[in-house]
């Protein structure tokens, strides 16, 4: 099989053998060692799910996030966890839970 290949896949990871055993050890491509940032914020006055669609789509037009998940608690503290490539500040993120109508009552790095 051709270095780079995976049974035609497409995957791009690297398959080195172990000097001692001789079994096959996946060694991440670039991409993918590139760490990710996770940030908890607590966010209060979401009810519903069109809520969560306006703080996802706010915090997902920041610089460098990845996703956005949110643990909804209608009519209560939502939980909204963002992963990102870098740290965001909780100005940011503030900022852009506020743009769509809430309030960021915690941070958690």
């Amino acid at each position: 099989m051709p270095s780079g290949a995976c049974c035609g896949s497409g995957n791009t990871t690297h398959h080195t053998p172990h000097k001692t055993t001789g079994l096959i050890i996946q060694s991440p491509t670039k991409e993918q060692a590139m760490s990710t940032v996770s940030t908890t914020v607590e966010v209060s006055g979401m009810t519903c799910g069109h809520c969560v669609s306006s703080v996802s789509e706010e915090l997902e037009a920041l610089a460098g996030v990845e996703s956005v998940d949110v643990d909804l608690n209608a009519g209560g503290i939502s939980t909204v966890t963002i992963t990102s490539d870098k740290a965001l500040s909780p100005a940011e993120i503030g900022e852009a839970v506020a743009e769509a109508g809430y309030l960021v009552v915690a941070n958690e790095a």
